[in-house]
Order: C-alpha cells, then sequence, then structure tokens
C-alpha cells in the first residue's frame, strides 16, 4: 500500500508528493483529512484483507480531526497499529511534539520540509517497519508449527475405554501449547491391558519432543513384551542413549507403568520416581503406590522390581503427574491426605465427567503453571 501522506494543506501535499517522486519511491497517496485516511484504510482492508501501508506522514494541525487524535484512534485497531506513523508539524511546541509521539508517532519532522531529512526518517521508519513485519511472520510460522505439533503429540494420546467392567481414561491439561507429560494403554489380549503415565523433565517443545521419541519407543517396546520390569527398562535404555548424543541438556522422566490383569485380578507395575499413585482394592481398601525406583535416565543400570495387587472384585487407579499435586499443595495442608479422601470414594459418573474435576476446581485447573494430567482407571 506504500506511503499515505496526510495533510488539510494541498500545497504541502505537492512538496512532499515531489519529495517522494524524486527520490523515487512511487507508491504514495494522498490525502485532505483524517477522516478520508481511515475511509481509504477500512475499504483497502476489505481488498486487501489485512495488507497495511508501509507508513503515515501525518500532518499535527488539522480541522476535525487533528493527526494526534488520528494517531491515537490508529493504535487502537489490531491491523493498523503497527503502521509507521512520521508527524510533520510547523509547531515549535515540544510539548505538543511530546503527546504527539505519546500517542504511538515514531518520529517528526518539522516545516518547513528539508529533504534530506524527511527522506532519511522514511528510510529509518520503512527498515523497522520491513523488520516488524519479518518478525511477525516468523511469529505467524512458529504459531502454526506449533499448532501442527500440538495436534501430533495429542493424537499419540490414547482414546478412552468404556467397557462395562473396565474404564480407561485421562485428563490432559498442558501448561502450554505442548507438553512433557503422557498417557498410553495398550490392549495386550481379552483381558489384559497395559498402561503409562509418565511425565517429561521440564515444558515446551524439547520435552514435548523428547516425549513423543518415547511413545514411539514405548509401542514397541510394550509390543514385543509387556512386563513392567522389561518396558521400563528398555525405555532407560533409550533414554541413555538419546542422552549419551546429548550431553548440554540430560533428559529424563517420572513414570508409573502398570499391567492390568482383568482375568487373573491382578496388577503388576513399576513407578518409577513418579508421584505415588493409589488403587482402591473392592471399594473398601486404599492402597499406596509409591516409587519403587528412580527416574528413568537418570543412570544406565537402574535396579527395577514390580509390585503387585491383587483384588477380587474391583479396582480402582488414580495417577497424577507433578504438576496437579503442585497445584493441590497451594490450597491444601496435605495434599496426600486430599488424594486420599478423594479416592477413597468410588466415584459414580466417572464416564461423564473428568477425572481432573474429582481432584481440581476449573479455576485451580486453569491458574496452575506446569503440564497437569490425571488417569483413571476402574475394573469390576
Amino acid at each position: 500500500m506504500g506511503i499515505l501522506i496526510v495533510d488539510d494543506n494541498k500545497a504541502n501535499l505537492f512538496v512532499i508528493e515531489n519529495i517522494l517522486k524524486r527520490a523515487g519511491y512511487a507508491d504514495y497517496l494522498s490525502f485532505t483529512s483524517a477522516q478520508d485516511l481511515f475511509t481509504y484504510l477500512q475499504n483497502e482492508r476489505q481488498v486487501n484483507n489485512d495488507k497495511q501501508a508501509d507508513m503515515i506522514l501525518m500532518d499535527i494541525m488539522m480541522p476535525e480531526m487533528d493527526g494526534i487524535e488520528a494517531c491515537r484512534q490508529l493504535q487502537q485497531v489490531p491491523h493498523l497499529k503497527d503502521i509507521p506513523v512520521i508527524f510533520v508539524t510547523a509547531l515549535e511546541d515540544s510539548n505538543k511534539v511530546v503527546e504527539a509521539l505519546d500517542a504511538g508517532g515514531i518520529d517528526y519532522v518539522t516545516k518547513p520540509i528539508n529533504k534530506t531529512e524527511l527522506l532519511a526518517r522514511i528510510r529509518v521508519a520503512l527498515r523497522l517497519k520491513y523488520e516488524k513485519d519479518w518478525h511477525i511472520e516468523q511469529e505467524e510460522k512458529i504459531r502454526n508449527e506449533l499448532e501442527l505439533s500440538m495436534k501430533v503429540q495429542t493424537s499419540l494420546l490414547s482414546e478412552p475405554i468404556y467397557r462395562d467392567n473396565l474404564l480407561l481414561k485421562a485428563s490432559y491439561l498442558p501448561a502450554y501449547k505442548l507438553a512433557g507429560d503422557m498417557y498410553y494403554w495398550h490392549k495386550i489380549n481379552d483381558h489384559r491391558y497395559a498402561a503409562i503415565q509418565l511425565d517429561m523433565m521440564g515444558h515446551g517443545i524439547s520435552a514435548s519432543l523428547v516425549c513423543m521419541f518415547i511413545s514411539s519407543v514405548l509401542r514397541d517396546s510394550i509390543s514385543t513384551f509387556a512386563d513392567p520390569e522389561y518396558v521400563i527398562q528398555e525405555l532407560n535404555l533409550w533414554m541413555n542413549s538419546l542422552n549419551r548424543k546429548n550431553q548440554q541438556i540430560p533428559y529424563y522422566f517420572t513414570a508409573i507403568y502398570f499391567v492390568l490383569d482383568t482375568k487373573e485380578k491382578t496388577l503388576e507395575y513399576v513407578n518409577a520416581g513418579h508421584p505415588t499413585g493409589f488403587a482402591l482394592i473392592n471399594q473398601t481398601e486404599l492402597i499406596e503406590m509409591p516409587s519403587n525406583t528412580c527416574a528413568v535416565g537418570f543412570f544406565e543400570d537402574i535396579n527395577i522390581k514390580k509390585n503387585v495387587v491383587s483384588y477380587s472384585d474391583s479396582i480402582q487407579i488414580v495417577l497424577c503427574t507433578d504438576g496437579v499435586e503442585e497445584t493441590i499443595e497451594k490450597t491444601e495442608s496435605n495434599e496426600f491426605d486430599y488424594i486420599k479422601r478423594l479416592a477413597s470414594s468410588f466415584w459414580k459418573d466417572s464416564e461423564n465427567k473428568e477425572p481432573i474435576d474429582y481432584l481440581l476446581t476449573k479455576k485451580q485447573q486453569v491458574n496452575a503453571d506446569d503440564d497437569m494430567c490425571v488417569v483413571l482407571i476402574q475394573a469390576k
């Protein structure tokens, strides 16, 4: 859209137009009022979407709407506020010039116009505009890539399972678009399911990329042999292999991985440095599932030993990442007592209610500054 010139004095417009033309600026338009400028910008947006002018040369003293008020109004319009405005004024009042700059102008020149000075200030303004436009384009590309990455990461999460005697579902709330938390479950056969909840070190892009890498390794490992000791050992080997290639930032994650057998009515699990899980047995006995090995990726060799829990009638398993615990800790004197109290009640309407809603209010969920994930499994 080039350079837009606004001045109620046609003689001034003629002078500026000639300066621009002789300097090689052929793309410019002149307006005798701020209202004409806004009418043009509105019509131009409808034709060229949100394409902006490169810059505006604006007189301060104009009837009806002066340049300062026009600049203020430009700042209120999202697609216009980044257009650089250079004021052209005959005023010698420094307070008025300061007011104009405070209104959003980036520079000013005084009348009578000095050709060399005007062109120099135009070059600076255009350079800043082009740099800002480049950054806006790059930010838009990054946003689009983050959106795509988020969709890819979310697609790796397991869909809920609703059966007459089995329920597996999760609540997943990233603090940012990409998260380091992950959950996954896999049907081994008609009565055996493997499941994991893990929390990768850190947040954002790097944590999510490592998380997606581990997700691929996890699927291969479970397909080979779903035993908890074997799977955690395989994940540890791959994490150490990754860390050897990346000496700057060693990655690790905490996790609870288990195999639930609804026929034998057993739960075999390994807790690798993860927050304590809870299993409600036969709706009466609450069993803790504390960490029984170190986090995955800390050491090349780790001592892994699975625990086995048996039940006769039903079992309900609740797993949380540390983001949930930390949020609870801010409002509860003892977060473990709070989780136990909630886990001790056999949750009703669990198919229609999100697992995290049993533990945190909507306000707590919105105000959290860490990734949060709650996994709920019920078998009976």
